[in-house]
């Protein structure tokens, strides 16, 4: 089978968590090979991404790593093994590859937490709030190109329905107040958040302008659970483009950071009330 073009991002994690295994155990990718009974080139190609590997495979380089870390091994193997179609696969071609790896992560993640501090998180925005964050794009997209995005942040919201996986958001009210649309649309967006944040899986915290000591207008950043901690992304848009980080040391420093600004917001009770004063004052 030849290599993949353009591995997802969810396939390029598991090549790089068998590099870092190979690594720890201070072993080279010509000996990883020669154990599978492959060559060295389709070995960087396993750990890139670009080919994958099976159960089997997976488990053998294990043992010869002396990796026994059993939940990291199940969370590999589904990673491995998974042949997912999602229905963001409907946009492949349509929108960049990273609207598509991050509906995956999402779909996949144990649970999601979010810190915005300039928008309303894309999965708790209305179709016309996110229509004008998109329409404000430069150059200004055509609507071949508008549609498409608008259409995959709504259903993106699927992993939000009731019963699925927990999601806390932590907002600053600078979020709630910047008007990216005009007051109508702000204030339906207002009730869809109020209303979303009644919902028992989904935990929203708002970060008022009054609290002192807030220095992270820059934190903004998207953490999805894994199966084990290692296996945790922290997703980041920069200027390039969204970014997936899953180094260790980069991952735990996050963590805190997180953990950090979320002391610092109101309590679920406290934040319905401050998004029903906002409400009022429309």
């Amino acid at each position: 089978m030849p290599p993949r073009s353009q591995p997802t991002a969810r396939q390029e994690r598991l090549g790089a968590e068998l590099r870092r295994m190979r690594e720890a155990a201070g072993r080279t990718a010509r000996e990883a090979a020669a154990l599978l009974g492959t060559n060295p080139i389709q070995m960087s190609q396993m750990e890139s991404g670009k080919a994958g590997i099976s159960e089997e495979r997976l488990h053998r380089l294990a043992a010869h790593y002396a990796c026994d870390d059993t939940e990291l091994l199940d969370g590999l193997v589904a990673m491995a093994t998974d042949r997912t179609h999602g229905w963001w696969d409907d946009f492949r071609g349509v929108l960049p590859p990273s609207f598509l790896d991050l509906a995956e992560l999402e779909h996949h993640g144990e649970f999601l937490r979010i810190v915005s501090v300039v928008h309303i998180p894309g999965l708790l925005q209305t179709t016309e709030y996110s229509r004008a964050v998109f329409s404000f794009m430069v150059p200004k997209l055509p609507a071949q190109e508008l549609d498409p995005r608008v259409e995959h942040r709504a259903r993106r919201r699927s992993v939000l329905e009731p019963g699925q996986k927990p999601y806390t958001a932590v907002i600053h009210e600078s979020a709630l107040r910047i008007k990216v649309a005009d007051g109508e649309v702000m204030q339906r967006q207002m009730i869809d958040l109020l209303e979303a944040s009644e919902r028992p899986n989904i935990a929203v915290r708002i970060i008022p302008f009054a609290v002192d000591g807030f220095g992270g207008a820059n934190c903004s950043m998207l953490h999805v659970g894994g199966p084990v901690s290692q296996l945790d992304t922290v997703q980041r848009d920069t200027a390039h483009g969204s970014g997936f980080v899953h180094a260790a040391a980069e991952l735990a420093r996050l963590r805190k950071l997180f953990d950090k600004v979320e002391a610092m917001a109101l309590s679920r009770d406290a934040s319905r009330d401050f998004i029903r004063k906002l409400i009022r004052e429309k």
